[in-house]
């Protein structure tokens, strides 16, 4: 109606063209918004402050560089005067087009800046991959309102900093601002990543609380709870955004589909899979392939999941034949673990941990002339095998435990500890140690000492001679868990009431991944890259802690790093 209205005016007022220039840019019919004003310029209309502004909004929104210029000119060659709300328009249409120098020439010139001109500014050099001058910037503010911290919080989720995202997280909290939606997704982000439950649970809490939820809250939640196990939550959530205006999109089936895999819910998977597809329109990608082969492999239906390989169409990656592989090893599926080995190695040859699992499947199948043909070619191609490695932080010090470990200056108080414990499982919970993956023709004997001397055992048993009941274990390990160690985790999680919470690298996939246990459940999350050859970074509740990896096994905390400055402590009631 206002279009009509305006086609059918004279046009000679500017007020007018404010007007509709202004509405079309609250519609986002920005490229509208850009013809009208290079119409009002033909027409000799002499454009205002106002128009200006609005046009450079436009301008932004599109990253169209060459009409920002355009305009820029025009306040030059017409002395048009400096204000404010100007200076901040043109800053933010060269920061939106990367024209980062250009931006900061008119920042730096200003008479008069806001926040808005320094979050600006700091935007600017987020989207340039600036981080640490953004940070510089940020920490110089006069004065910071929730829109910045977003920012910096956003721009470093984006960049996969998600330490750093909790950390500024932290700070924001202990300067009572009150984060919005849109912080609360990106620190969602990180938690899942990290797998912070504390702070994750409580921004399902600030979730829940929100008067309006878009399409990314709604699915960061719904990832966010399915690869923490909460899987029948996440579906509740899901349904609940099903009853919204919201319409899922295919991030959203991602985490959908890993809440099915982690509560076995096989039929209900395999109904979402295509109902994405019927009902949404989402074509199904990589990555919900993926989804599928681990929810089938998962439920032993090793057959169906193979055939879903076969028939999709696109290439599966090293991700959905490392789904297949890790399967097979659980089922003991030698021949089809060959195959998926075979696909990997071609995908990356060098990978070692592909070759350590089709070890451990030979092993629980018996095939030792397979196993032993198999070590052959490692030693031929030059193939290592990785030592297990394990590290935990206890009272601001970083371990690190090693198979058979012999060197730690509590060796014995850990090894009493884990034969403690083992006692309590073996009597309390019926704990046998499943020596099917020692990939050694031994005795069973020297085949259960060779099991229980896993490097993630004797971090377990650190982690609870070394701290009080009911706190939270945190591993990081270099290799995938075994399935003795995931017995046992789960089930010291289930006598002792911890919650266990272990990192590790997954075969075909880059990433870091994570098991939690608490009160026996188990679950899986994908995490940022960490370079283990350089370092490990282990969480605690107000702190973050670097250890280099160094045979001297010296120790720096991270507050050594960035100059002392902790990490505030996290408080519910800091808002």
């Amino acid at each position: 109606m206002a279009c009509g209205i305006f086609d059918q005016s004279a046009k000679t007022d500017v007020v007018i063209w404010n007007m509709m220039i202004s509405g079309l840019n609250k519609c986002k019919r920005f490229r509208v918004s850009k013809q009208l004003f290079f119409e009002m310029e033909e027409k000799g209309i002499v454009p205002t402050v106002v128009t200006l502004v609005s046009s450079l909004s436009a301008f932004s929104e599109l990253s169209d560089l060459d009409s920002g210029q355009r305009v820029h000119q025009y306040v030059k060659d017409c002395k048009v005067e400096s204000t404010l709300i100007l200076d901040n328009a043109l800053m933010d249409m060269y920061a939106c087009c990367g024209e980062i120098d250009s931006a900061l020439e008119i920042f730096h010139g200003m008479k008069l800046r806001d926040v808005i001109s320094w979050t600006s500014i700091i935007k600017g050099f987020i989207s340039s991959a600036q981080m640490d001058s953004a940070r510089t910037y940020f920490d110089n503010m006069p004065e910071r309102d929730s829109v910045s911290w977003t920012a910096m919080i956003d721009g470093y989720a984006k960049e996969n900093r998600f330490k750093d995202v909790l950390a500024l997280f932290h700070q924001m909290l202990a300067e009572n601002v009150k984060p919005d939606e849109f912080t609360i997704v990106s620190v969602l982000t990180a938690c899942a990543h990290l797998g912070a439950l504390e702070l994750g649970e409580w921004g399902v809490l600030m979730f829940n609380c929100m008067p309006q939820r878009d399409k990314f809250t709604w699915t960061t939640v719904i990832v966010g709870l399915a690869v923490n196990g909460h899987g029948q939550e996440a579906l509740d959530v899901y349904s609940q955004m099903l009853r919204s205006s919201e319409k899922p999109d295919d991030v959203t089936y991602v985490g959908v589909l890993c809440a099915c895999t982690h509560t076995g819910m096989v039929e209900e998977g395999w109904k979402f899979f295509t109902t994405m597809k019927s009902q949404y329109g989402i074509e199904p990608n990589v990555t919900h392939y993926g989804c599928l082969v681990d929810l089938l492999g998962r439920a032993g239906r090793l057959n169906e999941a193979l055939k879903v390989i076969n028939n999709m169409p696109m290439k599966p990656n090293s991700v959905v034949w490392g789904a297949l592989l890790a399967a097979c090893r659980v089922h003991k599926d030698a021949e089809m673990a060959e195959m998926a080995a075979n696909q990997l190695l071609r995908l990356e040859p060098t990978n070692g941990a592909v070759y350590v699992l089709l070890c451990n499947t030979y092993a629980s199948c018996n095939k030792w002339e397979n196993l032993c043909l198999l070590r052959r070619r490692m030693m031929d191609e030059g193939i290592t095998k990785t030592p297990g490695c394990s590290v935990i932080e206890m009272n601001g010090f970083v371990h690190e435990f090693v198979g058979g470990d012999q060197s730690h200056l509590q060796l014995r108080g850990i090894y009493s500890t884990l034969n403690e414990v083992i006692k309590h499982l073996k009597k309390l919970a019926g704990y046998v140690p499943d020596t099917s993956e020692v990939s050694l023709d031994i005795r069973e004997e020297e085949r259960e000492k060779s099991v229980l001397g896993h490097s993630e055992k004797l971090a377990v048993a650190f982690g609870l001679m070394s701290s009080s009941p009911g706190v939270t274990i945190r591993i990081v390990k270099n290799l995938r868990m075994c399935i003795d160690c995931h017995r046992f985790a789960k089930l010291v999680s289930k006598v002792y009431e911890r919650k266990l919470i272990r990192r590790y690298c997954a075969p075909g996939n880059r990433k870091w991944c994570s098991k939690g246990f608490g009160g026996g459940s188990v679950t899986i999350l994908k995490g940022g890259k960490v370079d283990s050859k350089k370092f490990q970074l282990v969480e605690t509740g107000n702190e973050v802690h670097i250890k280099r990896s160094s045979k001297e096994s010296t120790f720096f905390s991270w507050r050594e790093i960035i100059g002392r400055a902790t990490h505030p402590k996290f408080s519910k009631n800091s808002l």
